[in-house]
């Protein structure tokens, strides 16, 4: 009697499996089918388009990425994006890594509460904050600067980037620091040949999820910028949008250029991204 059970119990797991496994790739239908359209539509001329809205290429036809990158300007917001997102990035991470690090393996007074006054960052929007820092960037000569915006993004990137690094460097294990004092290290030392190198998946996980706010965020260079040389490339499609809303072609390959970057470190580092957020849950 004991063998129908486990059969009909072996049956119940496949089927909910195949289920959960059925659910999820409908999801990622619905999610990539639109990206796949725009892909698509981007080798495609504008009049096979209006013709016929789906369907596949009859050449590979690269005019669009052309126009969309030098006619367009799509290359200047480009730049500027990578340039403020990639600064902005790095000095979040750097700080918050020196941060955690600090916070989660030194003893000293008054501790806990400055751990808990970056996680109390999480729990306060940053854009309620717009008018203080707006009025203090215009006395600082802030206002239409890439230097301001890497500033803002570094600075309400952190309270996150900290919580996630902190969350892995408690694991540590004390032997490696044990050892590196033992060889003379110093605080500095053991953070940046000892550390650094174990922090990598938080690391990865901490950059990802800043540098795809900071790439799509829309509302800070809108708000801080004036000059059309230096907008980002959220700001900058909008006024793509209305420069070529009739070339749907050149309006697809100019979301393809908007997303490669994404894509890529998404790409890159989708393991150390498991890793990170697997590393509390298997310690």
């Amino acid at each position: 009697p004991k063998r129908p059970r486990l059969h009909e119990s072996r049956g119940r797991r496949r089927t909910r499996r195949l289920a959960v496994q059925s659910i999820l790739w409908l999801y990622t239908a619905i999610a990539f089918g639109p990206l796949l359209l725009v892909l698509v539509g981007s080798f495609r001329t504008n009049s096979d388009i209006l013709r016929q809205p789906v369907g596949l290429p009859t050449s590979l036809n690269l005019d669009n990425y052309v126009q969309a990158w030098g006619t367009a300007s799509l290359s200047t917001y480009f730049l500027n994006s990578l340039i403020v997102t990639v600064a902005s990035v790095f000095l979040c991470v750097m700080v918050s890594a020196m941060a955690a690090y600090a916070l989660s393996r030194w003893q000293f007074r008054g501790r806990a509460l400055l751990a808990a006054f970056f996680i109390s960052g999480l729990m306060i929007p940053a854009k309620l904050g717009l008018l203080p820092v707006f009025y203090m960037y215009q006395s600082m000569g802030l206002i239409d600067s890439r230097l301001g915006l890497v500033l803002l993004y570094a600075a309400t990137g952190i309270p996150f980037s900290v919580f996630v690094i902190m969350g892995f460097t408690r694991a540590f294990p004390t032997d490696l620091e044990e050892a590196a004092r033992l060889d003379g290290a110093n605080e500095g030392r053991m953070f940046v040949s000892v550390a650094l190198p174990i922090m990598r998946p938080a690391l990865a996980v901490a950059t990802i999820f800043q540098f795809a706010l900071t790439w799509n965020d829309f509302f800070y260079p809108l708000v801080l910028l004036r000059s059309d040389d230096k907008y980002t490339v959220p700001v900058g499609l909008t006024r793509f949008f209305g420069e070529f809303a009739a070339d749907r072609a050149t309006l697809f390959a100019g979301l393809v250029i908007a997303l490669v970057p994404l894509a890529i470190i998404f790409a890159l580092a989708t393991r150390h991204i498991i890793a990170g957020l697997t590393a509390g849950m298997s310690r």
